[in-house]
C-alpha cells in the first residue's frame, strides 16, 4: 500500500459494491431483546428496557452491557427518546468519525466514504474491534440527535487560529480520550498547582476517563517553604486527592474514579508511600475484626486512604543494578533527595529499600513498579514540544491508571482494541492475517478523526494533543485463539504467535500513520523529534524481523519475533506480512513522517471486551474453565470454556471423546459446577494439558500458568507496542516476598516496561490466606477458621491437668428438652431458620439451622455450620469469639434480610448467625432495628447468665492451654478454611468483581476501575 487511499477497499462489504437495495446493516440478522439488571444486594431495579435491536449473534451478557452502559437514555430526536437499536450506536459513532476524516481531508470522495463507513460499521457490529468506552458515551451525539449538552469547560486545538480555544458546547465535538497524563507542580496554586490537580482530576472523572500522574516534584515533609515554615509533604497531598477521587466515585458519574499515581524512587517520602497501602490494609483487618464492612466499598475501606489509586515507583537502571548485585555488596545505598532543601537529604541502603518495596507489593498487591529507563528507551519524542532533550518534562515520567499508555505529561490517547479472535475462521482453523491487517488500517483513521474532531478538559492537554496525536490501538481475546490453535499460554509459539499479532497492528499503524502523513502531513512536533523516532521505529522493526541491523542505543537485549517458530506452526502467512508492514513503515516514515506520535498500547480491555463477547480480556490467559452464561431475563447457565471444544477438534478427538472430556470440566452437582478442572478428563492425553493451563487453578486441579509464564509474554509483546502493556501477573497465595523479588528482577532483566504483581488473598477483601502460623504468639481465637477453632477446643481437652475440673476440659453435649428461640429471616429468595438453644444454666449451648432449600448447598452448608458451631459451644468456646468469627463475611446470599424484626441486612449467612447470635447475647449495636423493652426475646433473656459464664469460661481456658503444645497437633486448616469472598461491584453489587490487567471489571454489568 503506497497511497492512503488504497486502504479505502471492500474486504467485509464486497456483496454491497454493486447492490443499492441493500445497507451494511442488512448484513445481519436483527433481533429483539429485552435487558433487566438488579442490584445483586438491594434486589432494586437499576435497568429494565424492552424491544432492543441487536444483532442475532450477540449474548445476553454483550447486550446487557451495551445497552445498560452506552445507550443513550435521553434527549435522542426519535419517538422514544432514547436509543433502542445497535444500529444507531453504529451509526452515530461512525458517522461522526468518517464525516471527520472528510472534513480533514483525509477522505476526499464519496466513494471513499461509503466505504469506509461500511465497512467500520460492519466491524463494529461483527465485533471485530471496539473503541474505548467514552467514544461510546459521547462520540456523536450533536451530529447525529443534535444534542448539545451545554457548556463544559473543554478546550481544541483551531488550526486555523493556531491557538486552543473554548468547545462552544459538549458534544459538537467528543471528548473520545480515556488516558490521561497530568502534570503538577510544586505550588498550591495557579497553572498546574496542588489546587489545580483537584480541579482537573474531577472534571476528567466526571467524564468517565482516567488520570495519571508522577508527583515527584512535590517537595517533601520538613522542606522549606518560600514563605517560612516546612512543608506538611507529599503524602498530606495525596491523601486529599485520595479523597477526592472517592467522594467522585461515589458520586452516581458514568463510572468510578480511575487514578495512577507515580513516585521516583529518590523521593525523600518513598518509604511512606510504599508502605501506605500495606498500613492501611492493617487497618482494615482491624476494623473488621470489630465489626465493620471489609468489602472493597464497604465501611473498613472507606475509614482508610489511598483506596482510589494504583500507585507505581518509578525505577531507575542505576537502582536495579544495585539490587542485582546485593549479593556482592549488600550495603548498596542510594540518596534520597529534597526537592528544593538538601537538609532532607539522606542515604538509604538498597536492601532495606527493596524489603519493602516487595514486602509491601506482597501484602496489599501496591506498589508496582515502573522501570523509568526502559520506557524512555522507546520515547519517541524526548525533545517533546520545546526541543530541550531528555528535560525531566520531556520524559515519560506517568501513565495512564491501568499503565498502558505512556507519552508526555498534559496528553491524552483514545483507544481501540480489535478482537484477535473474530479474524480466526473455526471451520477451517485458519487466521485471516489479510482482514485484520486491513481492519487494522481502519481503526488508525478512527482514532485520527477523534483526534481531529476531539476536545479535551484543559488547554494543555487539548494543545499537546493536537501536536503529537497520540492513538492507542491494541488487541483483545488472545487466550481464545491460542487455545483454539491448541497452543499452551506459557510456550514459545504463543509468545511468538502473540507478539506477531500485536506487532502486525504497530507496525500497520506505522505505515497507515505514514500515509495519513503523506496526505495531510505529519503531526506538529514531529520535526524537532524526527532522528529520535526514526530510531525507535527502525528498533521496532529489528525485533520484528524486518531490519536486520544492530539495535541503536538500547541499553539491553530484548525479545525479538521467533519467525522461526512461527513458520513451524504453521503460521508463514501472518510472518512475511509483519517484515513487509514494518518495511513500509520504515520506508514510508523516511520519506514522509509519521501523523502520530504514538500508535499502539495494549490495554486491560474490561467493558469494551464483553462488548464484544470475547471470553478473554486483552493478553490475560483465562482465568478459569468455567463460563457463566447470562440467560435472557436474568440468571445463569454454568458451562465448560467453549473453546476447549474448539481446541479439542483441532488437536483431532473424536466426537465422542470431546463430549465426554466437556461433560467433565462441566460436571454439575445441585445445577452448578463443582470442580471445573481438566485434569484427568478421560481420553485428554497429559501432553495436552499445558494447552489448558489456566491462569489459577481450577476446581481441585492443580496445574495453573507459572508467573514467569505472564512475565514472558509481556516482555514479548513489549518492544512491540508504542506505549506499554496493562498486565497482572497472578501468585498464588502462598507466594513469598522472595518470590516477588524474582518477578521484579525478572520483569526488569527481559525489558519490562511496567508490570502489576497480585497475590491472591492480598487483599483483605479478596480471599484470603487460611493457613495459619502457630507460632504467631498474637495468634486469637477469632482468627481461626472453623476447623482450627475446634481443633483448639479440642486440644484444650487433651492438653488439661488431669486433676483438673474447670470448665473446657470436656465436651458437654445437650440432652432432652432443649429452651431457646427461633429466629426466621430471609434472604433474597433463601428462607432460614436458626435455632439457639441453651443448656440448664441458661448458656448458649446448641444453634441448629434449617432452610425451606432441600437437597440444596445452602442445606449442606448450614448442616455443617451447625455441627461446627455446637461442638464449639459445647467444648465452651465463648459465643461472642464465635460471633467475632463469623462476623463481616462475604458470600452469596447476602444484602436485604426480611421476617426477622431486628436484621435488616447482611453479608452472608455466616454474618446473619455472627447477628442472632449477638442478639442473644443482648447486643444490639450491629442491627438495624433495637427491640422494645417488653419484647419478648429481652423479657426471656433477663434469667439467662451467660456473660458472666463466658468471662470465667475464658479465663479458665487460657489457664490450660498451652499453645506450645498444641502447635505441631492442629491440623493446617488450608484445605477447609472459609474466604472472604472478592469485592463488590459499586454499580450493580454483584460480588463477581475480579482483576483486569491492573484494574478490576465486573462480569456482570461491565462496570471497569480502570479506562476501558
Amino acid at each position: 500500500m503506497k497511497d492512503i487511499k488504497d486502504l479505502f477497499k471492500r474486504y467485509y462489504t464486497k456483496e454491497l459494491e454493486n447492490n443499492k437495495d441493500k445497507t451494511v446493516y442488512d448484513l445481519f440478522e436483527w433481533t429483539k431483546r429485552d435487558v433487566l439488571l438488579k442490584n445483586h444486594k438491594t434486589g432494586k431495579v437499576l435497568v429494565d428496557m424492552k424491544d432492543l435491536e441487536f444483532p442475532a449473534h450477540y449474548s445476553q451478557n454483550a447486550v446487557d452491557i451495551i445497552a445498560s452502559k452506552y445507550f443513550r437514555k435521553a434527549g435522542v430526536n426519535n419517538e422514544l427518546g432514547y436509543e433502542n437499536s445497535m444500529r444507531m450506536v453504529a451509526h452515530r459513532m461512525v458517522n461522526f468519525w468518517t464525516e471527520s476524516l472528510v472534513d480533514e481531508g483525509i477522505i476526499t470522495t464519496d466513494e471513499e466514504k461509503d466505504i469506509y463507513y461500511d465497512e467500520m460499521v460492519y466491524g463494529l457490529l461483527n465485533q471485530m474491534y471496539a473503541p474505548n468506552s467514552p467514544q461510546w458515551f459521547n462520540t456523536g451525539l450533536h451530529l447525529s440527535y443534535g444534542i448539545t449538552g451545554g457548556q463544559n469547560d473543554l478546550f481544541y486545538y483551531d488550526e486555523t487560529e493556531k491557538k486552543v480555544v473554548k468547545s462552544k458546547d459538549t458534544y459538537s465535538r467528543t471528548q473520545a480520550s480515556a488516558c490521561f497524563i497530568l502534570s503538577i507542580e510544586d505550588k498550591l496554586l495557579g497553572d498546574h498547582s496542588i489546587s489545580e490537580q483537584y480541579v482537573t482530576e474531577t472534571k476528567l472523572f466526571k467524564g468517565g476517563s482516567g488520570t495519571g500522574t508522577n508527583f515527584s516534584n512535590i517537595r517533601a515533609i520538613g522542606e522549606n517553604l518560600t514563605g517560612g515554615g516546612v512543608s506538611s509533604g507529599l503524602m498530606s497531598f495525596l491523601k486529599g486527592l485520595d479523597r477526592n477521587a472517592g467522594a467522585i466515585k461515589s458520586g452516581g458519574t458514568t463510572r468510578r474514579a480511575a487514578k495512577m499515581v507515580c513516585l521516583d524512587i529518590d523521593h525523600p517520602e518513598i518509604e511512606e508511600f510504599i508502605l501506605w497501602k500495606a498500613k492501611e490494609e492493617d487497618k482494615v483487618r482491624a476494623l473488621s475484626k470489630m465489626g465493620y464492612d471489609a468489602d472493597i466499598d464497604g465501611e473498613a475501606y472507606e475509614t482508610v486512604s489511598g483506596q482510589n489509586s494504583n500507585n507505581s515507583l518509578r525505577i531507575s537502571d542505576d537502582f536495579m543494578r544495585k539490587v542485582r548485585n546485593l549479593g556482592e555488596n549488600p550495603n548498596e545505598t542510594i540518596t534520597l533527595k529534597g526537592r528544593v532543601d538538601e537538609r532532607v537529604n539522606r542515604d538509604i541502603e538498597v536492601a532495606k529499600l527493596w524489603e519493602e518495596f516487595n514486602d509491601a507489593a506482597c501484602k496489599s498487591a501496591d506498589p508496582a513498579p515502573q522501570f523509568t529507563d526502559t520506557f524512555n528507551a522507546w520515547h519517541t519524542c524526548p525533545a517533546g514540544e520545546d526541543g530541550e532533550l531528555y528535560a525531566k518534562h520531556n520524559m515519560l515520567n506517568s501513565t495512564n491508571p491501568c499503565g498502558e499508555y505512556a507519552f508526555l505529561d498534559d496528553t491524552s490517547c483514545n483507544l481501540a482494541s480489535l478482537n484477535i479472535y473474530r479474524f480466526y475462521d473455526v471451520e477451517k482453523n485458519h487466521l485471516d492475517v489479510r482482514g485484520l491487517k486491513h481492519m487494522i488500517g481502519l481503526n488508525q483513521l478512527l482514532l485520527e478523526a477523534s483526534i481531529h474532531w476531539g476536545q479535551f478538559p484543559t488547554v494543555d492537554i487539548a494543545r499537546k494533543t493536537y501536536m503529537f496525536r497520540t492513538t492507542g490501538l491494541g488487541l483483545a481475546n488472545s487466550a481464545s485463539l491460542l487455545m483454539a490453535l491448541g497452543i499452551p499460554y506459557d510456550s514459545e509459539e504463543a509468545r511468538a504467535l502473540s507478539a506477531a499479532i500485536m506487532g502486525l497492528i504497530t507496525g500497520e499503524s506505522y505505515h497507515v500513520s505514514a500515509l495519513m502523513a503523506k496526505a495531510v502531513g505529519t503531526f506538529e512536533k514531529y520535526g524537532i523529534n524526527k532522528p529520535y523516532m526514526n530510531r525507535v521505529i527502525r528498533n521496532h522493526a529489528r525485533v520484528a524481523g524486518a531490519l536486520d541491523s544492530e539495535l541503536e542505543e538500547l541499553h539491553y537485549e530484548p525479545f525479538r519475533v521467533n519467525h522461526g517458530v512461527l513458520q513451524n506452526i504453521g503460521h508463514v502467512e501472518l510472518s512475511d506480512t509483519l517484515k513487509e508492514s514494518w518495511m513500509e513503515a520504515v520506508e514510508q516514515g523516511e520519506k514522509y513522517g509519521y501523523r502520530n506520535a504514538q500508535v499502539s498500547v495494549i490495554a486491560p480491555t474490561g467493558t469494551i471486551s464483553f462488548a464484544m463477547d470475547c471470553a478473554a480480556t486483552s493478553i490475560e490467559p483465562f482465568f478459569s474453565h468455567v463460563v457463566y452464561k447470562k440467560l435472557v431475563g436474568g440468571g445463569y447457565m454454568t458451562i465448560a470454556n467453549p473453546i476447549i471444544e474448539v481446541a479439542l477438534k483441532n488437536l483431532g478427538y473424536s466426537r465422542d471423546e470431546i463430549k465426554d472430556i466437556m461433560d467433565y470440566v462441566g460436571k454439575e452437582e445441585n445445577g452448578m459446577v463443582v470442580d471445573g478442572k481438566i485434569e484427568g478428563a478421560p481420553h485428554l492425553k497429559e501432553e495436552h494439558y499445558p494447552i489448558f493451563d489456566t491462569a489459577n487453578v481450577c476446581g481441585t486441579g492443580r496445574r495453573f500458568i507459572h508467573h514467569y509464564g505472564h512475565v514472558y509474554m509481556v516482555a514479548a509483546l513489549t518492544p512491540l507496542v508504542s506505549g506499554a502493556i496493562s498486565k497482572t501477573v497472578n501468585l498464588p497465595k502462598e507466594a513469598t516476598v522472595e518470590d516477588f523479588k524474582e518477578v521484579h528482577i525478572r520483569s526488569w532483566e527481559t525489558g519490562v516496561k511496567g508490570i502489576s504483581l497480585y497475590r491472591d488473598g492480598s487483599k483483605f477483601a479478596q480471599p484470603l490466606n487460611t493457613k495459619i502460623d502457630y507460632k504467631d504468639e498474637n495468634l486469637a481465637l477469632e482468627n481461626l477458621t472453623y476447623d482450627a477453632l475446634l481443633s483448639y477446643a479440642k486440644e484444650a481437652k487433651n492438653h488439661m491437668p488431669k486433676s483438673s475440673s474447670v470448665a473446657g476440659n470436656r465436651r458437654e453435649k445437650m440432652t432432652g428438652i432443649r429452651a431457646g428461640h427461633t429466629h426466621p429471616a430471609q434472604i433474597e429468595d433463601v428462607k432460614v431458620y436458626i435455632t439457639v438453644n441453651r443448656n440448664v444454666r441458661g448458656e448458649i449451648s446448641e444453634i441448629y439451622m434449617t432452610t425451606d432449600r432441600e437437597g440444596t448447598l445452602i442445606t449442606g452448608l448450614l448442616n455443617s455450620l451447625s455441627k461446627t458451631i455446637s461442638v464449639m459451644l459445647q467444648y465452651h468456646i465463648p459465643p461472642k469469639d464465635i460471633s467475632r468469627m463469623l462476623r463481616g463475611q462475604k458470600y452469596e446470599p447476602y444484602g436485604f434480610v426480611s421476617k426477622h424484626p431486628y436484621i435488616k441486612n447482611v453479608s452472608s449467612i455466616s454474618d446473619l448467625i455472627s447477628k442472632v447470635i449477638d442478639i442473644e447475647l443482648g447486643d444490639f449495636s450491629r442491627v438495624q432495628i433495637k427491640p422494645e423493652e417488653n419484647d419478648v426475646l429481652t423479657r426471656s433473656r433477663s434469667r439467662f447468665v451467660n456473660a458472666q459464664f463466658e468471662e470465667v469460661a475464658t479465663k479458665q481456658l487460657s489457664l490450660v492451654v498451652d499453645e506450645r503444645d498444641v502447635k505441631d497437633i492442629i491440623k493446617d486448616a488450608e484445605k477447609n478454611g472459609e474466604k472472604i469472598y472478592d469485592s463488590v461491584c459499586p454499580t450493580c453489587q454483584s460480588t463477581r468483581m475480579v482483576k483486569n490487567g491492573t484494574c478490576k471489571v465486573c462480569l456482570d454489568c461491565g462496570t471497569t476501575t480502570g479506562c476501558s
